[in-house]
């Protein structure tokens, strides 16, 4: 089994969760069961996803949950777009997150290439 706080896909995902459930805590309370609930469900499925493959025997497995964390991703990524155009993200906020989204992509994305190839 592997450890997934040695994981630095991890560590970024997990700080991202932190980051978007003190963001959507600002959202219009109309969006509590829209974009506020979405949001909150794709990261926390990034870095359950990627616990979950850790616990895995096979890297077969373990492929398939980090592929899954990866599009959960990249659905926030669509989701914070949407909430940025609406106007619920500060605009002084927008590049800070929006880079440690793209940066948690990056790191994720280079784990299951490096994955594939082995």
């Amino acid at each position: 089994m592997r450890d997934h706080n040695k994981l630095r896909a991890f560590e970024l995902a997990d700080d991202i969760a932190v980051l978007i459930y003190k963001l959507t805590k600002g959202f219009p309370k109309d969006e509590i069961y829209g974009l506020t609930s979405q949001m909150r469900r794709s990261i926390v499925s990034v870095p359950s996803n990627i616990v979950e493959g850790c616990a895995r025997e096979s890297q077969t497995e373990y492929l398939r949950f980090l592929e899954i964390a990866y599009g959960s991703l990249k659905e926030l990524h669509y989701q914070y777009s949407l909430a940025c155009r609406l106007g619920y993200v500060e605009k002084s906020k927008i590049s800070e997150y929006e880079l440690k989204i793209i940066e948690t992509e990056k790191v994720l994305s280079a784990l299951i290439r490096a994955l594939r190839k082995s």
